[in-house]
């Protein structure tokens, strides 16, 4: 059996969100970001599938999380 060839993978997520600042501000120690006028556009990258879906498992997590914080406080922290 020939192992998988290993490939580095990247990611791009755009997002756009009424509270985006905020998300953004969850995202600092996940992934790289810029956040640009309400839409945050995140890159992730990793050496395989596996890890970069692992990365996007976390990362969604994280956002998920940050969402539903901000509809719990209105925004307001």
């Amino acid at each position: 059996m020939t192992p998988r060839k290993s490939e580095s993978s990247r990611l791009l997520l755009r997002l756009t969100h009424e509270d985006a600042e905020a998300l953004a501000a969850s995202l600092i120690t996940e992934a790289e970001f810029i956040n640009h006028n309400g839409t945050i556009e995140i890159t992730e990258g990793a050496d395989s599938m596996v890890d970069l879906r692992a990365r996007w498992n976390t990362l969604m997590r994280g956002l998920i999380a940050s969402e539903q914080t901000l509809g719990i406080t209105g925004g307001n922290e």
